[in-house]
C-alpha cells in the first residue's frame, strides 16, 4: 500500500493582502497529477486544510472540487483529513456523511467514543489493508479540566498528559480493530500539534496551540506500535526525534517570506511484505517569494537584476541605510515599474520603533501579532517586571479561549 501524507494547505491565506489562489491550484492540480503518476493508495491531510474557521466561497471550491477530482480518480481508493487548529471542526465535520460515500473520511472533532477516530482502509475486495488513527487537533476543552489557582506548569503537564492519554486510548482501540481484521496491516497515526524541539521559521504563521510554550510533546507520547506517523502543524518538513517514520510533512507553499528559499515537500510513505520505505517528495514553487535588504542602491541594483531576468516575484524589501528616505515607497515603486514584479512588503529598520505609539508608516498594526501588541502596551505603560508574568497568563488565557470558540469569525488572529 502507498500512501501520501501532506498538512497546512491553509487554504485562503493570502500574503500581505495578496491574494494566493492561483498557488493552491496549482499545488493542487500537481498534487493529484503525483497521486496518478505514483498511483497513491490513500491520501492522508494532517490538518489545518483552510487558514480561518470561517473560509471564504474560492477556498471551499478549490477544496471540495479537489476532494471530486480525487473521489473519482482511479488510482486512490481513500482520504483521510484531520482538523487543524485553524480548521472549524464543526465546518469539516458537517458534510463527512456525505463524503464517507466517496470515500473520504473526515474527522474534525474527537468522538467520545475512541473508535470514532479509527478509519479501517480496504481494498476493492472490502479487504481491510491498513488502520488509521485520525487524531485532529486537540483543544484545551477536549483534554483537560482546569482547576482553581492552577500555576502554568500544572496546567501544562495536564494537557501534556491528556494528549498521552489520547492517543494511547485511540491506538489501543486500532490495535484491537487490527485484531479483528487479522492478518498484519500497517498502523497509522495522524496528528496536528507541536512536538518538542520542533523546528519554526520567522513569519511562518505558525502559532502556539495551548497556553504558554512549554505544552510541547515529546516522541514519548506516541505509543510505539504505529509504523508510520502523520503529523501537522509545523511548517518545515522534519522528523520527531531523529526518527524517520514520525515526521511533519510542512506546508506546501510558503507561508512567509521567511520561507522563500525553503524546499518543500510531501511524504510517500509505501508498505511492501512488512517492510516500510518513506520517500519524501519535492513540491515545485509556484510563486516566487524573493526578501532583499539594503542600502536604497543595493535594493534597487537587486531589483533590476529580478527585472532583467524576467522574474515575477513578490518582493519583501527591508531598508538598512543610514539615511531616512521619505519617498522610499516611491522610488521603490518607480523602480518595479514595467515589469510584473510586486513589492508585498516594505519595512525601514531605521524608522521601526519599540513602542506602540511610534508605529512608523512602514510598519502597521495588522502587521503585529496580538502578543506583540500586548508586550508594546506594557512597555508604554512602563508595567513591572514583578507584574508582567501574572498579566501575561491572564491575556494569553482569553486569547486562546476565544481560539477555541468553534463559532469564531476568524482564527487567523
Amino acid at each position: 500500500m502507498k500512501i501520501l501524507h501532506t498538512s497546512d494547505w491553509h487554504l485562503g491565506r493570502t500574503l500581505y493582502g495578496r491574494s494566493r489562489y492561483d498557488e493552491f491550484s496549482a499545488f493542487l492540480d500537481w498534487l493529484y497529477r503525483l497521486i496518478e503518476t505514483e498511483k497513491i493508495d490513500a491520501l492522508l491531510v494532517a490538518g489545518d486544510v483552510f487558514d480561518s474557521s470561517v473560509p471564504g466561497s474560492r477556498a471551499q471550491e478549490l477544496y471540495y472540487g479537489f476532494l471530486n477530482r480525487v473521489a473519482r480518480s482511479p488510482v486512490c481508493r481513500h482520504v483521510v483529513i484531520i482538523a487543524g487548529n485553524h480548521d472549524s471542526p464543526s465546518f469539516l465535520d458537517a458534510p463527512k456523511a456525505l463524503l464517507r460515500a466517496l470515500d473520504v473520511h473526515v474527522v474534525g472533532s474527537p468522538g467520545d467514543d475512541p473508535m470514532d477516530e479509527v478509519v479501517v482502509l480496504r481494498d476493492k475486495r472490502g479487504k481491510a489493508e491498513a488502520i488509521v488513527c485520525a487524531v485532529p487537533h486537540l483543544r484545551d476543552r477536549d483534554i483537560r479540566s482546569v482547576g482553581p489557582g492552577e500555576s502554568m506548569e500544572e496546567k501544562n503537564g495536564k494537557l501534556v498528559e491528556g494528549i498521552e492519554r489520547h492517543y494511547r486510548e485511540v491506538c489501543t482501540a486500532a490495535e484491537q480493530r487490527r485484531l479483528q481484521e487479522g492478518g498484519f496491516l500497517p498502523l497509522i497515526a495522524m496528528g496536528h500539534l507541536f512536538t518538542v524541539g520542533g523546528t519554526t521559521i520567522e513569519g511562518d504563521g505558525v502559532r502556539e496551540i495551548y497556553i504558554g510554550s512549554l505544552a510541547h510533546v515529546s516522541a514519548s507520547v506516541f505509543p510505539q506500535g504505529i509504523d508510520y506517523l502523520a503529523l501537522g502543524h509545523l511548517h518545515v518538513p522534519q522528523c520527531v526525534a531523529g526518527q524517520e517514520h514520525l515526521r511533519y510533512s510542512g506546508s506546501p507553499i510558503p507561508m512567509g517570506f521567511g520561507e522563500a528559499r525553503q524546499q518543500k515537500e510531501v511524504v510517500i510513505v509505501e508498505f511492501t511484505e512488512g517492510r516500510r520505505a518513506i520517500r519524501p517528495v519535492p513540491v515545485p514553487c509556484f510563486q516566487q517569494l524573493e526578501q532583499i535588504g539594503g542600502t536604497l542602491d543595493d535594493i534597487v541594483s537587486r531589483i533590476y537584476g529580478l527585472k532583467a531576468s524576467r522574474s515575477s516575484a513578490w518582493l519583501e524589501i527591508e531598508y538598512t541605510g543610514e539615511d531616512l528616505p521619505g519617498d522610499l515607497r516611491c522610488v521603490l515603486e518607480e523602480a518595479v515599474k514595467g515589469s510584473p514584479l510586486e513589492i508585498r512588503r516594505i519595512r525601514n529598520s531605521r524608522a521601526a520603533s519599540l513602542a506602540i505609539g511610534q508605529v512608523s508608516e512602514d510598519e502597521s498594526l495588522e502587521e503585529l501579532g496580538e502578543l506583540d501588541v500586548f508586550l508594546r502596551r506594557l512597555d508604554a505603560a512602563r508595567v513591572p517586571d514583578a507584574q508582567r508574568p501574572t498579566l501575561l497568563q491572564a491575556y494569553q488565557e482569553i486569547v486562546y479561549s476565544i481560539r477555541d470558540d468553534d463559532d469564531g469569525a476568524d482564527s487567523t488572529r
